[in-house]
């Protein structure tokens, strides 16, 4: 594409960070006119770096709709065709839109399950993910302003996208006579029997548990095994752990203000390429959240590779265009520069 052509990609999540842990835990509501809000100051960073054109998820409380009517007089802003289901499958379908137009860059506003669902139908998607969700693993607090600036550079092809993104870690999941699925943090086995309110909340009642990270520092189920046994994005396999009494005891948060005392029988590393066997009965939740019902008997396949997201460093973009000059104007007297691009 030429500097002109490139699109970003816009999928908020209206349903983030308003689910049942607002309830029993000390969760931060992110309302729909604050993410109209951060919407806004994104589109104005990224109309600032270089990007001209705009997809969007219209949802349908109009979080994005209601921020690009401002911009549509410097920026293209189109909506995608996308289910309304006022569910993830929203999110799916819009991201399976943009990877065919062949959006540069996709921000998004939500938490683990936003951009789960944008992997399922784009797994390795270029992705700037804003946090407005509870548990925040995948995602990460960024000002949507300097985001927006992020997303424009690589947009209008000044920065490349593998200078400054790296690919993380997913793990699939095989189940048997059932479609496929997948998770970018954790998919844990609950003895629980029903979806229900979605949310992990219930440590008695969890089997196992696969990390692709595992941070001492964060909150959920990655907190758990980062408090025993850090595991990063850049280490090349997943942390296993077997859960339950018998072994030791960790005192870990699982939501916002909620600590709760959970038993680890045994944990380890798990290589790419190795597969580890669950059965039924019981639910499966990805990245937090309750997903899958597994019959009596009914088996699992869950393996870790490198093909998920490619994740961009908001930080390490804005450096980058800094040491080359980018954000540098010559005085009205000197002549216009041509827009220097990253070729290196």
């Amino acid at each position: 594409m030429s500097r002109s052509e490139g699109i970003v990609g816009i999928i908020a999540n209206p349903a983030s960070g308003k689910d049942v842990r607002r309830l029993v835990a000390r969760a931060s509501v992110f309302d729909n006119q604050e993410k109209q809000a951060i919407v806004g100051r994104l589109l104005k960073g990224m109309a600032a770096s270089g990007a001209t054109r705009v997809a969007y998820l219209d949802d349908p409380h109009g979080i994005v709709r209601g921020a690009v009517a401002e911009a549509s007089a410097i920026m293209s802003c189109t909506p995608v065709v996308a289910t309304r289901t006022a569910s993830a499958l929203d999110t799916v379908s819009a991201a399976r839109a943009m990877r065919e137009l062949g959006c540069a860059v996709i921000v998004t506003l939500g938490g683990d399950g936003t951009n789960r669902a944008v992997a399922q139908s784009w797994s390795d998607a270029p992705l700037l993910p804003i946090s407005t969700g509870t548990n925040n693993v995948f995602p990460r607090f960024v000002e949507a302003t300097i985001a927006g600036a992020a997303a424009g550079l690589i947009a209008s092809g000044r920065i490349p996208l593998a200078r400054v993104a790296r690919q993380r870690k997913l793990i699939r999941v095989v189940i048997e006579d059932e479609a496929d699925d997948l998770a970018l943090i954790d998919a844990v086995l609950s003895r629980e029997r029903f979806v229900g309110s979605r949310a992990l909340l219930a440590p008695e009642m969890l089997s196992f548990a696969m990390l692709t990270y595992a941070d001492p520092a964060a909150v959920g189920m990655t907190a758990i095994g980062g408090l025993i046994a850090p595991l990063g994005h850049d280490r090349d396999a997943a942390l296993w752990l077997d859960l339950g009494p018998g072994g030791i005891t960790v005192e870990a948060p699982i939501a916002p203000g909620f600590y709760q005392h959970i038993g680890i029988r045994s944990h380890r590393r798990v290589r790419f390429k190795e597969t580890i066997a669950i059965e039924g009965p019981g639910v499966l939740a990805f990245d937090g959240e309750r997903e899958r019902v597994l019959k009596p008997g009914q088996r699992a396949w869950l393996r870790v590779e490198r093909s998920g997201p490619w994740v961009i460093d908001v930080n390490r973009t804005l450096k980058r265009a800094a040491r080359k000059g980018m954000f540098a104007r010559p005085n009205p007297a000197d002549p216009e520069p041509r827009p220097e691009l990253d070729n290196e």
